[in-house]
């Protein structure tokens, strides 16, 4: 490249530079408190289990998902990134689901997810005790690829509380529950999730061992997919003939944190129901940077 492209290159960049260092130098972002900084993000359910801090990030997230053999069988990958950006002390902007899947599973082809933002309020900070709570609502756009049993419907609403303390010296209890309200009722079911995690630091080593837990329970069926199949967190197939089912699944995990900005974690999850729906297994690995 010559010197004078270099010196464009700069010149049009510069504007994008400094737009972006006026958004996180005392504008509009702000950094993630420290108070908090003990605490790791829950990893499975991740669209809907939601962090109670408010948090400044980029979470890229991948999932290798099995399928049953009843379903078909084969894995489905999703590659995705999480953005959340602290607004003022209580109030954060979160874009919980995007990405790309690449499938070779009948049920679900390759293409891309729907998006999903909204946001987060905190209603109880007490660095003291660690603890806190928070409440937000989200609305997930049916933009994505069809074939990937996405872009249905007319949209989606999820309205959530999630907390968490610190219930003994390097023991933390995180939960978070919703309603995933579908505006065309038809197309998608209703469900009520909880989720549940709690995890152990290992000293100063930044090591974490934790256990998380997910029930989902539909509330309404749809019309949409003839067969009685549920999608749990990734998907709304808006199937009949699901209200009233229970789906609970486990993980058990390790986290570490190499610096109070940065986690790096993998979660392996399994039904423990009867009830399998669309999981087999699910491997989950995420790498969050924070400021």
């Amino acid at each position: 490249m010559s010197f004078r492209s270099c010196c464009l290159f700069v010149c049009l960049l510069s504007p994008s530079v400094t737009y972006a260092q006026g958004l996180f130098d005392g504008g509009l972002i702000r950094p993630t408190s420290p108070q908090y900084n003990d605490f790791i993000s829950p990893m499975t359910n991740p669209v809907f289990f939601e962090d109670p801090r408010n948090l400044t990030e980029a979470r890229l997230i991948f999932l290798n998902h099995s399928v049953p053999n009843s379903l078909g069988g084969g894995d489905v990958q999703l590659y995705a990134l999480q953005l959340r950006a602290s607004l003022t002390e209580n109030l954060s902007f979160i874009a919980t689901k995007d990405g790309f899947a690449v499938s070779d599973s009948p049920l679900v082809d390759d293409g891309w997810a729907d998006v999903a933002a909204g946001l987060k309020y905190n209603l109880i900070q007490d660095p003291y005790s660690q603890m806190l709570l928070s409440a937000g609502a989200t609305y997930e756009m049916p933009i994505g690829s069809t074939r990937t049993r996405q872009g249905n419907g007319d949209g989606e609403f999820n309205i959530f509380a999630t907390g968490g303390l610190e219930f003994v010296e390097n023991w933390h209890y995180v939960t978070a529950s919703g309603f995933r309200l579908p505006v065309d009722t038809n197309a998608e079911s209703q469900v009520w999730y909880w989720s549940n995690h709690v995890d152990h630091k290992f000293g100063n080593t930044g090591f974490y061992l934790f256990g998380e837990t997910n029930w989902y329970h539909w509330l309404q069926s749809g019309s949409a997919f003839p067969a009685p199949v549920e999608g749990l967190d990734l998907f709304n197939l808006g199937s009949v003939g699901v209200a009233g089912n229970d789906i609970v699944t486990g993980a058990l995990g390790v986290k570490y944190k190499p610096t109070d900005n940065m986690e790096i974690g993998f979660a392996w999850e399994i039904p423990l129901t009867d009830r399998k729906d669309i999981l087999q297994d699910r491997l989950t690995v995420d790498w969050i940077i924070r400021y």
